[in-house]
């Protein structure tokens, strides 16, 4: 798989969806901030947490998004793994196959 073309494709859709419906596009968008900026959690322990879910629920679109922004806020491979552990433990066989997935995003992402 080619993850920067998941997210090349993902945020295509994405600007799709938000034209078709911008005012609910924009109350989430407001929704994203206010969770990802207040609080007592830093912005990328929040993004192990969303990424975290997004392997828990099989989300390859949300993966790629988490695994993009834990990048830009300078997290690390084996952090990223630690997490992925932790939602392995949670998640059980399905969780293993798509860490697996965030985990090979990583890599390509950060080559």
């Amino acid at each position: 798989m080619a993850w920067t073309t998941t997210l090349d494709s993902t945020r295509t859709r994405l600007r799709t969806l938000y034209k078709a419906i911008p005012d609910v596009t924009k109350g989430f968008g407001a929704l994203s901030k206010a969770v990802k900026e207040g609080g007592v959690l830093d912005f990328k322990t929040k993004e192990f947490v969303a990424l975290g879910i997004a392997v828990a629920i099989r989300c390859e679109s949300c993966i790629v998004l988490h695994v993009e922004a834990l990048i830009k806020a300078g997290a690390t491979r084996e952090e990223l793994a630690d997490v992925l552990g932790m939602t392995i433990q949670m998640g059980g066989g399905p969780a293993s196959m798509y860490a697996a997935k965030a985990l090979e995003c990583w890599d390509e992402l950060t080559a």
